[in-house]
């Protein structure tokens, strides 16, 4: 089988591209009308270029509107809804990112604190002179400034990507098991190859032994930060990653479904991931066998995370109401609202910021300027994402399963359908 040629955007399953304009006119007096909405989800079903897709949408802590088509796998006859499970891979990045911003809120961690003074094995760390080329010494140089939580959260802390680097040290992160994430047994395929280490401290300490692939702080570059923040969170609060974010938040939004591990009694509600070759979805997880029934070596705060439509909603819903939910304080406002800012850091430096500086970046996600203002959010490598508009009280939710995302235009053509729905409420 002739692979697909990917490029790294493609890689970032859309989550480095997100959000696609979605500056939007006001809000509609009907949400439930969302008839552009429903012919693109159907135009992909009927075309077969997905097995089923769901959207979800809702304004403020309104109720939810789901609407969805087509089926969970080809193979399968359940159809795709609220309850499907899909790999929700980067979409996990905004929850770690706001795991973070809790205990920064709570004085536990410094938004600029040096990474080094949670994990000492990142003290002293080297970086490649040569982007992406060899990691001998005379291609190394010291970093001139330490690691801080602000560059985790912003992907500026020069750490590298399995699936963005190249050369020698991507080999070094697979033969290390430094592999950030989950997404088929198939290991004949290259560019799914490599086993994870047993634990976010072995990850970690692993990856402080690799040199950065820039200078931290100078440039935004997609990373495993979300991994390494998942054993900050561990070290600084004393519970498991996995713990922290069920206590913090699965529980109290009632995410029942949203978990590093899908229980096998739910395998039937198990969405199929599809690989798009040549035009053609070849089946590389099946739902009914995935590899996210299996116990994972480690919670990857990056991509980790199962969940569901309705369960993602739940949290998309705390950020939009400034971290309430149903009433209940699940975080502060303080703490949403600085994860929902822009973070980069200052030391960044001209034209390598987030998409050039077109878009900012806040904790795990996307945040819009100028005319998208008020819009965070990110993207999944597998067809997923989510995110809230504020100036609208507006949360959106898309979910399929195929890889690459970006094969498809899905990030552009899904807020273009919000926004002609919006318009033909007579809000335009």
């Amino acid at each position: 089988m002739e692979m697909l040629q990917l490029t790294r955007r493609e890689w970032l399953g859309g989550a480095a591209a997100l959000g696609a304009s979605v500056a939007l006119p006001a809000r509609a007096q009907s949400p439930s009308e969302w008839a552009n909405v429903a012919r693109l989800i159907q135009d992909y079903v009927d075309s077969r270029k997905v097995s089923g897709m769901v959207v979800t949408l809702g304004f403020g802590d309104g109720p939810l509107t789901a609407i969805g088509a087509g089926v969970d796998t080809f193979a399968q006859p359940r159809k795709s809804d609220a309850e499907s499970i899909y790999r929700i891979y980067s979409m996990t990045k905004p929850i770690t990112g706001m795991a973070i911003m809790s205990l920064i809120d709570e004085g536990r961690l410094g938004l600029d604190q040096p990474l080094h003074e949670v994990l000492p094995r990142f003290r002293t760390m080297q970086v490649q002179k040569v982007y992406d080329g060899p990691i001998t010494s005379d291609n190394l140089e010291p970093a001139v400034r330490p690691i801080t939580i602000r560059q985790l959260l912003t992907h500026t802390a020069g750490l590298g990507y399995g699936i963005v680097q190249s050369g020698p040290i991507a080999e070094a992160f697979r033969e290390r098991g430094v592999v950030p994430g989950l997404v088929t047994r198939l290991q004949a395929l290259p560019v799914f190859r490599g086993t994870a280490v047993q634990g976010l401290d072995v990850f970690a300490d692993r990856l402080a032994e690799m040199p950065l692939v820039y200078q931290p702080g100078t440039k935004w570059s997609y990373s495993m930060a979300f991994e390494v923040l998942g054993r900050v969170i561990e070290v600084v609060s004393g519970q498991p990653f996995d713990g922290f974010l069920r206590e913090r938040f699965f529980d109290p939004l009632g995410m029942s479904d949203t978990g590093f591990q899908v229980p096998r009694s739910d395998a039937e509600r198990m969405t199929t991931s599809y690989f798009l070759a040549n035009g053609t979805l070849l089946p590389i997880d099946l739902g009914s066998n995935s590899i996210y029934l299996d116990p994972p070596p480690l919670p990857f705060g990056g991509s980790g995370l199962a969940s569901t439509p309705q369960d993602y909603d739940r949290f998309l819903a705390m950020v939009l109401n400034d971290g309430l939910f149903e009433g209940r304080r699940v975080m502060s406002e303080r703490a949403v609202r600085l994860g929902t800012s822009n973070l980069l850091p200052d030391t960044v430096e001209p034209g390598n910021a987030y998409e050039g500086g077109a878009w900012d970046y806040g904790a795990g996600g996307r945040v819009g300027k100028d005319e998208e203002a008020g819009a965070y959010g990110w993207a999944g490598a597998a067809g997923t994402l989510g995110f809230v508009y504020r100036p609208l009280d507006l949360r959106a939710g898309l979910y399929t399963q195929y890889m690459p995302s970006m094969a498809y235009p899905l990030i552009d053509e899904f807020p273009a359908a919000i926004r002609a729905d919006l318009a033909a409420a007579g809000r335009a």
